[in-house]
């Protein structure tokens, strides 16, 4: 039994035992109500002594109807662990000073500037107070190993919210136009982009609260910062090509600590998926991730490479490994690398000596680590599993130590489907994997109605891994199990985790490969007696709900579908959605290739041969699938008399934040699929 202490004190906490007897709960499938007890736990974060972890909680306030997020500290034994903070708003980012003075937190919490900022909490006690007073918006931040400055990352406000007037007479201020003269000019969860949108670096000072611009003016955007280990330096990611939103690079670049120093290049590469960059401890080289040239942007299977920070040839570590990795951490001697592999429906943590060799495998098993951190010889992991949802390890020589159990109390109460992994041949041979989750109360020789729930991307994949995060995807498909569902997902080509070979497999194609490596995954759980091919239904979201639109317009055995976030006539997303620079490299612009994109979008040009009633969904707000690609769906089986409804979000973006709204989708989808399957 975990109890909050409010006052904060590193080095006097008291442990309090629950002497009450245990009684074994009573356990019950999913329900709709258990979404507000779901706690999110992320960011881990190591205390320069080694001796802590601090982390986020992240849990739903149903009052207010929101996600709020808290910063928590475990010790490294495991034996205390602490809420530290109880804002009204959220507390995110945690990060040590390096001199153990300090753990800091970004929050937009009430104090002397609006929007986010940078808060401290002094480990000797006391209430956190609020260090940086910027107008601008911040969005990442990084303590100098001397502990003595920050450097942020932070850009103009775009379209701020007008004024609320101070008297009830008083009009709001009216807000400006926007003058767009971008060639990327639109980002979900951003909004519309323009030349001063990009973000820069800035330096504060700890002690004077002097801020310094250490790249503001130029034309580029700079992000990602990491501190050299003697503080003199800063290494980030940043494109200076003439028109950066035209290509695909990412370089890096070195600059001095100090206002008016000029970044010197140190390597040029294509932009990756999830760049990370790290400076080994003894100062003299650099990680980081590259990605493939502009035609494979949405299929980067990034290497981690090591380049001299002096200058020098970048050597990459993981040719070989033909996996995405991610997550890139130092060893303390300076001699490997640690990261992250996502591989084949699992994600592990690996390490690869720096002078070259095989990457070693740190953990076995069918698990997904999302995230880590190291300090002091120490490695905190945040681990999940299919049947338990992610918490904060210690990883020690090969096993898993558990540090945290926030949700321990709620999956001892459910009853979750048993997963299966399955591998099958595509119609032109080619081997797929995927995973088979049966409802809690399956009996063997039974045949259930089948769901094909379908993975976004197209380059994720599904996993090991009950993650109730935003998205609630995991949630979604243990959800409908618990509902008496067979849920089939499907690692189809473009998918992650099978190879670079395997994901660019759909390039320029969308909707050929994928729908053939689906049907036949639904034609294997027929096979086996598992599915009833006369209740068969499909859905998915994002890259899910665009496949959702060509499986229904390429084969009529689904009685009922749902495509959230999702499109079919490509063509009008040309200039709608954020992906103009895949587009272009990738397919062409459809005046210089009218034929392909007809191709690409015939999910809507032959929505005639749609035959499965289905619902649409979306955000308004999502600027990476607008809903007008579900609009346009919805409006084209209304015409045609095909049984459908079209679900708008208010306020929602691609990812949905809003707990009711997450809650109304999971119920509209299971009362959907219920009418027309359940008979």
């Amino acid at each position: 039994m975990r109890l909050p202490l409010r006052t904060f004190c590193f080095f006097s906490i008291c442990t309090v035992c629950c002497l009450e007897a245990q009684v074994a709960p009573q356990q019950h499938p999913l329900r709709l109500d258990d979404i507000s007890r779901i706690q999110d736990v992320a960011d881990p974060r190591c205390s320069p002594d080694g001796k802590w972890v601090a982390y986020t909680v992240t849990s739903i306030d149903r009052d207010a109807d929101k996600r709020k997020t808290s910063i928590w500290m475990v010790s490294w034994d495991g034996m205390e662990d602490v809420r530290l903070t109880y804002g009204a708003e959220s507390e995110t980012s945690p990060r040590w000073s390096p001199d153990g003075k300090y753990l800091s937190f970004l929050s937009s919490r009430p104090g002397d500037a609006k929007g986010s900022q940078v808060w401290v909490l002094d480990r000797r006690g006391g209430e956190a107070r609020q260090l940086t007073n910027v107008k601008d918006k911040l969005s990442s931040y990084e303590w100098s190993p001397d502990s003595k400055k920050l450097v942020l990352v932070m850009k103009k406000e775009e379209n701020p919210a007008p004024d609320k007037p101070e008297g009830e007479s008083a009009p709001a201020k009216t807000p400006k136009p926007i003058v767009i003269d971008r060639y990327h000019f639109k980002e979900d969860g951003e909004g519309y982009l323009t030349a001063s949108s990009r973000s820069h670096l800035y330096l504060f000072d700890v002690e004077s609260r002097k801020l310094d611009p250490l790249t503001a003016g130029t034309n580029y955007q700079e992000e990602l910062p990491a501190w050299s280990p003697d503080s003199a330096s800063i290494v980030f990611a940043s494109n200076h090509d003439p028109d950066p939103d035209r290509t695909a690079t990412a370089d890096i670049f070195v600059i001095a600590a100090q206002p008016g120093a000029t970044p010197r290049k140190v390597v040029s590469t294509y932009q990756p998926e999830h760049q990370h960059l790290a400076w080994s401890l003894d100062g003299k080289l650099l990680a980081y991730l590259q990605g493939t040239e502009a035609r494979f942007t949405a299929y980067n299977v990034d290497e981690l490479a090591v380049v001299p920070a002096a200058g020098g040839v970048p050597n990459v570590l993981t040719k070989n490994l033909d996996r995405p990795v991610s997550a890139v951490e130092f060893s303390s001697d300076s001699s490997s690398v640690v990261f992250l592999v996502a591989d084949d429906c699992s994600q592990y943590p690996a390490r690869v000596p720096v002078a070259g060799g095989p990457a070693e495998r740190l953990l076995p098993g069918k698990l997904v680590v999302s995230a880590l951190s190291t300090s002091r010889g120490r490695t905190a992991v945040r681990v999940s599993t299919d049947s338990a949802a992610p918490e904060i390890f210690a990883l020690e020589n090969g096993t898993l130590r558990k540090l945290t159990s926030h949700n321990e109390t709620l999956l001892a109460e459910l009853q979750l489907g048993s997963i299966d992994d399955i591998s099958f041949a595509s119609k032109d041979g080619t081997e797929i994997h995927g995973m088979v989750i049966k409802p809690p109360s399956y009996k063997p020789g039974e045949k259930y109605p089948t769901l094909l729930w379908i993975h976004g991307g197209p380059n994720g994949q599904d996993a090991h891994d009950l993650n109730f995060g935003t998205s609630a995807l995991q949630f979604q498909r243990q959800f409908f199990a618990a509902n008496g569902y067979v849920v089939l997902a499907i690692n189809y080509r473009g998918s992650s985790g099978r190879g670079a070979k395997f994901t660019r497999s759909i390039v320029g194609d969308w909707g050929n490969k994928e729908v053939a490596d689906l049907l036949a995954g639904v034609d294997y759980v027929v096979g086996k007696g598992l599915a009833d091919p006369d209740r068969l239904g499909i859905g998915g979201w994002s890259y899910g709900g665009l496949l959702t639109d060509y499986t229904i317009a390429s084969d009529s055995r689904f009685k009922a579908a749902i495509s959230g976030a999702g499109s079919a006539n490509q063509i009008s997303m040309y200039g709608s959605d954020e992906y103009v620079l895949q587009y272009d490299n990738e397919v062409g612009p459809p005046w210089r290739n009218l034929e392909s994109w007809l191709k690409l979008s015939y999910p809507f040009f032959k929505a005639d041969r749609i035959h499965t009633p289905t619902l649409f969904m979306g955000g308004d707000k999502d600027f990476n699938v607008p809903i007008i690609g579900g609009e346009q769906m919805y409006q084209a089986l209304r015409t045609m008399k095909v049984p459908t409804q079209l679900i708008i979000y208010p306020g929602e973006f691609h990812g949905f934040t809003r707990p009711s709204f997450i809650r109304d989708r999971l119920e509209r989808d299971v009362a959907w699929f219920d009418k027309y399957l359940k008979h």
